[in-house]
């Protein structure tokens, strides 16, 4: 078990291709958190602001 925690050098070239890559998976899954969370706040709200709509007396229209 301690072997995988002490690092070992690989010996081998890591490309800019893969920093790229992992900065790109990185933000692609903090993006769709943020994108998931937004989405769970803001379908009740439109829902509550649509039926807050729909409970205005048909006179205050007309007022407008």
């Amino acid at each position: 078990m301690s072997i995988l925690v002490v690092p070992q050098i690989a010996h081998a070239y890591v490309g800019p291709g893969l920093g790229a890559g992992t900065i790109g998976v990185i933000l692609g899954i903090i993006g769709s958190i943020f994108i998931a969370i937004f989405a769970i706040v803001w379908y009740p709200l439109k829902r509550l602001l649509k039926k807050n709509k729909q409970k205005k007396p048909d006179g205050q229209e007309a007022d407008k």
